[in-house]
């Protein structure tokens, strides 16, 4: 039977992540040139009060949020129009001044940071929403908007953002775009690949592409896509156009317990039988993860905490009754299958909030225990886990039981994220022992080295092992074609 009464508990904190040494940096480009102070006086002319050249303001600008990745950058550019990003890009391909885009700088693969000294772009100050379509549900808005605000904009209008990030309080929609951000309701609303309708790109020779459509159905090419997950290499995306959802009228949040993965698997199967067109969310969360977050926030878990995997499912719709007579009946068979053998449903957004703080607070948990080597895989469904037993059977072999393995991720999607906490902090011992075999692993079930993250400085290098070797050779002429001299983003994304 299924408990309606939520335990209260402390406020989670989070604890900063320890700093990693262990990846290469790829050597300095002698193609370009460095900043001179007669480019900072010209950048000082587009932008007035647009440059930062203060060691101690630039510093939050050369590290992500990690404390992982850090550059050497020694001007951030903070551009308010389209045509500001145009100017300086232009000017930086006549000079060539690599150039590295940032949004909210919330990425775990180091995109989002200069590599050594490129000039940083930021779009914090594009932050205004242009326009917002009622009737056809389309916002147009400057890719410096944070994807909180656009969602409160949103809600207080009756509609929602589709896209939903733990780091939505920071995370810009111009990088959420730029990485193609998948998030916990990719199931009910798709990628971004889908929800963008149209968006305004500066290339990096300083050509705007004004592609700024609000079509839903468009056959005279299709643009827009080359930019999305193009991860800032290609172009800066300065305004965008999305297609959003109505905000649902009727939510419901269900905690669940699972004997097994299989039991997981077959409670997925089911929640799509029972509840297809009101299904939004399906998480799960293995056992050992659910420990580490019990165990750093000292909270109180809503069920009982002994149980192997857990799974969180939610649902959208828009008659409370009717979706309750659905989840209910969902949840009446997936517990005489013997598939769920505990579970508790949110009686109120506390309830929820209380319940997603538990997969959401995960992360940065297992961090506060050590330093955690993070990858975010996709697979398919059935082997999903089978990734986390054999990097936790590698562990056990070499004697290492001061390293956790822990898995949790998208069901609907097919993402796992394994993340790996050694104790004794940083190891390339532990490192050794999870690379290359994560990847290895990935390429021989078919998998692919990056479900949402993006590629970054961190997966490069890695990059053919899921990619063949043509895919590869055309996004490198791609870049070549749209980039000629190299000058955005370098040393990220695809390989040499």
């Amino acid at each position: 039977m299924f408990r309606r009464a939520f335990a209260q508990s402390a406020i989670f904190r989070r604890i900063p992540l320890q700093l990693r040494w262990g990846s290469a940096k790829a050597e300095r480009d002698d193609r370009f040139a460095k900043l001179q102070n007669e480019d900072v006086d010209f950048f000082k002319q587009i932008l007035p009060t647009g440059v930062v050249t203060d060691s101690d303001q630039l510093e939050r600008y050369n590290a992500d949020w990690l404390n992982q990745w850090h550059g050497n950058s020694q001007v951030v550019l903070k551009p308010s129009t389209t045509q500001q990003v145009s100017h300086i890009l232009s000017y930086c391909n006549s000079r060539r001044l690599a150039v590295c885009p940032q949004g909210g700088n919330t990425g775990l693969v180091g995109g989002s940071v200069p590599v050594h000294d490129e000039i940083i772009v930021s779009l914090e100050r594009m932050r205004n929403v242009i326009e917002f379509d009622e009737v056809s549900g389309a916002i147009t808005c400057e890719a410096g908007c944070v994807l909180e605000n656009l969602d409160t904009y949103l809600n207080e209008r009756g509609f929602a953002m589709p896209l939903d990030l733990g780091a939505k309080g920071t995370c810009q929609i111009g990088g959420n775009v730029a990485t193609n951000a998948g998030g916990l309701r990719f199931l009910r609303y798709g990628s971004l690949h889908q929800n963008v309708l149209g968006l305004k790109a500066v290339l990096p020779c300083g050509t705007v592409i004004d592609h700024m459509n609000r079509l839903k159905k468009d056959n005279t090419g299709d643009l827009k896509q080359l930019f999305i997950g193009s991860e800032g290499t290609l172009g800066i995306i300065t305004e965008l156009c999305l297609q959003v959802p109505v905000k649902p009228l009727s939510v419901s949040v269900a905690l669940l317990a699972c004997p097994s993965f299989a039991d997981v698997q077959k409670t997925f199967v089911m929640a799509k039988q029972h509840c297809s067109e009101i299904l939004s969310a399906c998480e799960f969360m293995d056992a050992r993860s659910v420990q580490s977050f019990i165990e750093v926030t000292g909270k109180t878990f809503p069920i009982d905490p002994d149980h192997q995997f857990y799974m969180v499912v939610e649902t959208h719709g828009s008659n409370g009754d009717h979706d309750e007579e659905k989840l209910n009946g969902f949840l009446e068979t997936v517990m005489g299958e013997g598939c769920v053998v505990d579970g508790t449903i949110a009686q109120s957004g506390k309830d929820m909030a209380e319940i997603w703080e538990c997969r959401e607070g995960i992360s940065p948990a297992m961090s506060s225990k050590g330093y955690t080597y993070k990858y975010d895989i996709s697979l398919p469904v059935p082997r999903m886990y089978d990734l986390v037993e054999d990097m936790r059977a590698r562990f056990a072999d070499t004697g290492r039981d001061d390293v956790l393995t822990h898995g949790f991720g998208h069901l609907g999607d097919g993402n796992v994220h394994m993340n790996i906490t050694s104790t004794k902090g940083f190891d390339p011992d532990v490192e050794a022992i999870i690379e290359p075999f994560v990847y290895e692993w990935t390429q021989k079930n078919r998998g692919s080295i990056s479900a949402e993250h993006g590629i970054g400085q961190m997966k490069r290098d890695v990059l053919h092992m899921t990619k063949s070797e043509t895919c590869v050779g055309l996004m490198r002429q791609l870049k070549t074609l749209m980039d000629p001299n190299g000058i955005l983003n370098p040393y990220k994304v695809v390989p040499e």
